[in-house]
C-alpha cells in the first residue's frame, strides 16, 4: 500500500503548485521593490528563491553602500 508521502502530498503541505506560486510571488515582490529602490537591478531579487544564496543576498543588501544613496550625497 502507497503512503500519501510516496506521492508528494505532504511536501508544501497540500498547497499545490498554485499555493506554491502565490507564496513565492508574495515573498518576491517586495524583494524587488527594495532592489529597485537601493539602486540594484529587480532581477537579482530572484536569488531570494534559491535556499542558500537568499541568506548571502540578504547580507549584501543589508550591509553594503547601495548604489542610490551614493548617487544622492
Amino acid at each position: 500500500m502507497m503512503r500519501d508521502y510516496e506521492f508528494g502530498y505532504v511536501w508544501g503541505y497540500g498547497v499545490g503548485p498554485l499555493g506554491l506560486f502565490i507564496g513565492a510571488a508574495l515573498i518576491l515582490i517586495p524583494f524587488w521593490k527594495i532592489s529597485v529602490k537601493a539602486g540594484y537591478s529587480g532581477w537579482l531579487s530572484l536569488l531570494i528563491l534559491v535556499p542558500v544564496l537568499n541568506f548571502v543576498f540578504l547580507y549584501y543588501l543589508a550591509f553594503s553602500d547601495w548604489p542610490a544613496t551614493r548617487q544622492r550625497g
